[in-house]
């Protein structure tokens, strides 16, 4: 059966979840938030295949590297980002290197995982162009 699958129409499905994923906006968080569970990643994570769940000191976080041909290009991303994030209310960390960008997103509220991190590294994708 697997040697059926067609990549492209994969690509295809990850492409169409990432969509609804950047349609959806994020919703407010407090301290009494509930951070996502492990069902929740196994779900939210295959969305956003290109991020990495990082653990630090105790926190999950998602964490991914873009890479540009300039300091310029590196520094218009994150001024795009930090746009998406005021609209949506939900900020990141950002380190604008010489042609690249990490951009970090987890809850400061939960010290964890949110939905709305899922929803936000989705945009960042999207703002990308992946």
């Amino acid at each position: 059966m697997l040697g059926s699958i067609n990549v492209t129409n994969i690509k295809l499905v990850i492409k169409k979840m990432v969509e609804q994923l950047t349609q959806r906006q994020c919703t407010a968080c407090t301290g009494d938030s509930s951070p996502v569970s492990e069902e929740d990643i196994k779900q939210l994570k295959p969305q956003i295949p290109d991020w990495k769940i990082e653990d630090e000191n105790g926190q999950l976080r998602l964490v991914r590297t873009y890479e540009f041909s300039n300091f310029k290009k590196a520094l218009a991303f994150t001024q795009k980002i930090g746009d998406k994030a005021e609209e949506e209310g939900h900020h990141p960390s950002l380190l604008t290197e010489w042609g690249k960008v990490t951009v970090i997103w987890w809850t400061h509220a939960i010290n964890g995982l949110h939905e709305n991190d899922f929803i936000m590294a989705a945009k960042t994708d999207q703002i990308a162009g992946d």
